[in-house]
């Protein structure tokens, strides 16, 4: 793939034309893990703040410090290099803790996203067999408890997310109470302890595995993306030298959670390479984001389109609170245009677009920190920016061939961001990374100026009467109407067309609708074969805890009589 004539636009790579003149186009890290770059930013900032949560502050001093205890800890009861350390926490500052003890140990981390159960969490931790946990108390004691015998997992450390701050803001702690685990050590207690204790610590090379990051299961069962050192510290220098360094010492906001990949390289990895601080909330909730960004006036924030419209919609939120932003990002879920001239309008930010997966290690591309994203007028399909350094983005036909400038096809990706290998899943990697190039099912074109546009994913794609339909494409036209908060578009059987077009839209608070206004809206706007034939109007749509609407829930989603008929099929065929 790649070798011919038309494997050579891409190969050429017109996007480095779009690089800031002071911005290398060639990246060359600095550190071979992420170790040796939290060591270097320790050594020259052990005083500055590292995290904030509400009224805690720990400085890299104390966080090394108390990472040491945590890691003595488990380095006793036998943790050690390539074993797995599970974390079962929310934004919280021992969520960074148990993340260095990990490593210091030469420790693989398993992030787990803490809205899982006993379902979700039985089949991960049977995939990635960690041998130690760190988890919180009510996480212990209502999931992880009757799991963790059978899984094999035996240290177990809990923690509360009451500790360390003490406004106990009801908004995200108002459901916690102290649940100590007498059968478990205390995190903090521990890392007390053994805080400044001598460790043997590790030196991992750039090709170990640092994170086992399992997907979304957006489209099918999750899979663990073995994350490598070198993987993270790429991206995560690679944000310092997208920004110039401008940012040194700046706070990082963490609107996305930890446990997901851009919350762990695009936050926690990129406050580590500018020096800077990491802002912690315990997890999303607009008046808490707001109140945080006004006190604590941090500089960066990336989160999925739904933070931002969330942000929107809470009807304290003004300018001064986004005041002190320098960058604002969006990644991890698609970003509609109709969103950022809203938040533009709204508070004076132009949100950058970016996208990256699990299996990139976050980032891929990015809209340069000097440029806006241009749209494309045919689809209006807001551009995800152009490849970060080293890497090279293809558009692949069927067959793996490259297509030519403007051709929609699969995406896929090569570079230092990109993943080895599934963990334990040789047929899954054989089939979507095959020599170090990554097939990531979404499917998009480059324009002329190397600017690339993501139109869906493979799978999504909805044929009504032999005509494609993208589900984006519709999202973004129903995304301008102006009571639209949220909206998802899927493919339905239909006995004429084989398949049609339905929408589910949810409402901004002060608006009210009809799901034929909506159904109109698209079709004056849209060909006749793509408008929804069906909306309807739901108070919620079902989301991962990162915030991507997950649209295979709604396909199987026991419609609505109420919701919008089918409307005659004029000019569909």
């Amino acid at each position: 793939m790649g070798g011919g004539v038309l494997g050579s636009v891409y190969d050429e790579r017109p996007w480095l034309a779009l690089y800031e003149e002071q911005i290398p186009t060639w990246l060359e890290p600095r550190f071979g893990n992420m170790l040796q770059l939290f060591a270097d930013t320790c050594g020259q900032h052990p005083d500055r703040v590292a995290v904030t949560y509400f009224d805690a502050q720990l400085t890299y001093r104390e966080l090394d410090e108390l990472s040491d205890g945590v890691a003595a800890h488990l380095a006793e009861r036998g943790l050690a290099g390539g074993d797995r350390l599970a974390v079962y926490l929310q934004n919280i500052p021992q969520f960074v803790i148990a993340l260095l003890a990990g490593w210091k140990c030469g420790a693989i981390v398993v992030p787990l996203n803490p809205m899982y159960r006993s379902h979700e969490l039985t089949r991960i931790l049977g995939d990635a067999q960690p041998v130690a946990a760190v988890s919180s108390e009510q996480g212990w004691h209502d999931v992880l408890a009757e799991l963790a015998g059978p899984a094999g997992i035996s240290t177990v450390l809990t923690t509360s997310e009451l500790d360390l701050q003490t406004r106990d803001d009801e908004r995200v702690l108002g459901s916690s109470s102290r649940r100590p685990a007498p059968e478990c050590a205390d995190l903090l207690d521990v890392a007390r302890a053994g805080a400044g204790s001598p460790v043997p610590r590790a030196d991992p090379d750039a090709d170990d595995i640092a994170l086992l990051v399992y997907t979304s299961g957006t489209s099918g069962v999750p899979k663990g993306a073995t994350n490598t050192h070198g993987n993270l510290v790429f991206n995560s220098e690679g944000f310092r030298a997208r920004t110039r360094g401008e940012q040194d010492g700046s706070g990082v906001f963490a609107l996305a959670p930890l446990f997901h990949i851009t919350g762990m390289v695009c936050q926690f990895g990129a406050a580590l390479a500018l020096g800077g601080r990491l802002d912690l909330v315990h997890r999303f909730e607009p008046g808490v984001v707001l109140d945080a960004l006004a006190e604590h006036r941090p500089a960066y924030m990336i989160g999925p389109a739904t933070a931002y419209m969330a942000l929107m919609n809470h009807p304290k939120a003004d300018r001064e609170h986004f005041a002190s932003l320098d960058l604002v990002y969006s990644g991890g879920a698609p970003l509609p245009s109709a969103v950022v001239e809203s938040f533009r309008e709204r508070f004076g930010h132009y949100v950058h677009n970016g996208y990256g997966l699990t299996e990139t290690s976050a980032t891929a591309t990015s809209v340069p920190a000097h440029l806006e994203a241009p749209v494309d007028e045919d689809s209006g399909t807001l551009s995800v920016g152009i490849p970060t350094f080293n890497t090279v983005v293809r558009i692949v036909d069927d067959v793996g061939e490259d297509l030519p400038q403007g051709e929609v096809g699969e995406i896929v990706i090569e570079g230092p961001p990109v993943v080895p290998a599934y963990w334990n899943k040789p047929e899954e990697t054989a089939a979507g990374i095959r020599d170090g190039r990554l097939h990531t099912g979404d499917v998009g074109f480059m324009d002329a100026q190397g600017w690339f546009y993501v139109v869906d994913r493979k799978k999504d794609m909805i044929n009504a009467s032999g005509f494609k339909v993208w589900p984006r494409e519709v999202e973004d036209v129903l995304y301008t109407h102006p009571a639209v908060r949220e909206v998802a578009v899927v493919g339905v059987p239909d006995q004429y067309r084989g398949e049609t077009v339905k929408a589910y839209v949810s409402l901004r608070g002060e608006h009210s609708a009809e799901p034929e206004e909506f159904v109109d809206f698209c079709k004056q706007r849209m060909a006749a074969y793509k408008y929804p034939r069906t909306v309807e109007v739901l108070g919620e749509l079902p989301k991962t805890a990162t915030g991507k609407i997950l649209r295979r829930e709604l396909r199987g989603y026991r419609p609505d009589p109420a919701a919008a008929a089918p409307q005659h099929e004029e000019g569909s065929r």
